[in-house]
């Protein structure tokens, strides 16, 4: 996946987790409880759902890593360079 498809598949998790919050306007280096209604139990299942979707294991040591979308790409990007988009809230 590309930094652009990881962010696009971070957003799809939110917006099926979260599917009344806008998602256009997220800031990269902002974090996402800041930007969205995110709680902790929202974040574990963003955490669940990147294992559902992509085998990816995140250790609770690694959680702050993934607090903004530029943590994201930066975490995730090693571990899903060679996976495929998976979208099923946002239309491609």
């Amino acid at each position: 996946m590309t930094r652009d498809e990881i962010v696009l598949a971070i957003k799809d998790i939110i917006a099926t987790i979260a599917p009344d919050e806008e998602l256009g306007g997220l800031e990269m280096e902002v974090r996402l409880r800041d930007q969205i209604e995110l709680d902790s139990m929202d974040f574990l299942d963003i955490v669940m759902e990147l294992r559902k979707r992509y085998g990816v294991q995140v250790p609770e040591e690694d959680y702050m890593q993934l607090a903004t979308l530029k943590g994201c790409v930066d975490y995730l990007g090693p571990k899903l360079e060679s996976k495929a988009l998976v979208l099923t809230a946002l239309k491609g």
